[in-house]
């Protein structure tokens, strides 16, 4: 590629230099899908009582610079297979465009591993050393989503494996460490957060769909096709809605979470602005539409869950 393809792939993607290409590398409108688990996790467990602020914000910094360093893994390996160059979309192209060497993209992310590891540490004295087992896990996946012999990634498993893990797993290690205990009813309100969650990656690889069939990959969007993955996003949307509903006719969610449907408005949103693209670039709003969704639900919820606790 030539050198004035390359500024106009950085001008059309609005990348700027200096502190914005780490900001990128973490990709950070994934980041939501971290910080929300937790923090309605933590809601849940606020509402009935269990306050420990200091856990708590162990709990959301360790997830945050896991999903970073996921995707630091992500960019890493996706460069050493061949399969990112200057004018791919969708990635902090802090490699590829910033030319940031890889091994030091791979050290930063095993940088954060180990600072989540310490935090961990942290939070096992202070609750279980069974989240330690359970976080472990966490990790060896996000590092298996992209690395290893069949990166998770390269399957049709991508959104249950992110959305499981990262929604309601996540969600339940938060309660856990407020509570002490698990319930039922934090799994199941676990699961609108874990659709949402899958949706991002769901979204993620409908845009990338071209580009990940050209080099091998299997993901959900590829065997589903693009008219019919933008079709099951859609779907997911209004299944964690329909939960929602559900969890609150059973007073398990309080009523005040009815606030929540506010993001079906973004919801909306995505699927129009996936209809009639086919180029990535012109996918990427799409793409962050998905994210904000996500985070729009989940900070409703948490605050409906707040809101909950003196009304």
């Amino acid at each position: 590629m030539q050198s004035s393809d390359k500024v106009n792939i950085k001008e059309a993607l609005n990348e700027r230099d200096g502190f914005q290409v780490w900001w990128r590398l973490l990709r950070p409108h994934t980041l939501t899908a971290s910080f929300i688990p937790v923090f309605v996790g933590s809601m849940l467990a606020f509402r009935e009582g269990y306050v420990n602020l200091p856990l708590f914000i162990a709990m959301l910094i360790a997830a945050v610079l896991i999903q970073a360093a996921t995707n630091m893994f992500n960019e890493y390996y996706d460069f050493v297979k061949g399969l990112d160059s200057e004018d791919s979309v969708g990635i902090g192209g802090t490699i590829v465009r910033d030319g940031i060497k890889p091994k030091t993209v791979l050290q930063l992310a095993l940088g954060f591993y180990g600072i989540a590891i310490l935090l961990g540490i942290y939070i096992c004295l202070e609750s279980s050393w069974w989240i330690a087992v359970i976080g472990l896990g966490c990790m060896v996946f996000g590092y298996l989503y992209t690395g290893g012999p069949l990166p998770i990634a390269y399957t049709p498993l991508g959104e249950l494996f992110s959305g499981f893990l990262m929604g309601t797993v996540i969600i339940g290690i938060s309660y856990f460490i407020q509570a002490e205990v698990i319930t039922p009813e934090v799994i199941f309100a676990s699961i609108p957060i874990a659709l949402f969650i899958g949706a991002i990656m769901l979204s993620n690889n409908i845009r990338d769909l071209d580009n990940d069939k050209e080099n091998g990959r299997k993901t959900l969007a590829i065997l589903l096709g693009r008219r019919n993955a933008v079709r099951f996003l859609a779907s997911m949307f209004i299944i964690a809605f329909m939960i929602t509903a559900i969890l609150i006719i059973a007073d398990i969610l309080p009523i005040w979470s009815i606030i929540t449907f506010i993001g079906a408005v973004k919801a909306v949103d995505v699927i129009n602005k996936f209809k009639g693209k086919t180029q990535p670039i012109e996918m990427m709003p799409a793409m962050a539409a998905t994210g904000k969704t996500n985070s729009i639900y989940g900070l409703l919820l948490g605050v409906s869950l707040f809101i909950s606790m003196f009304i």
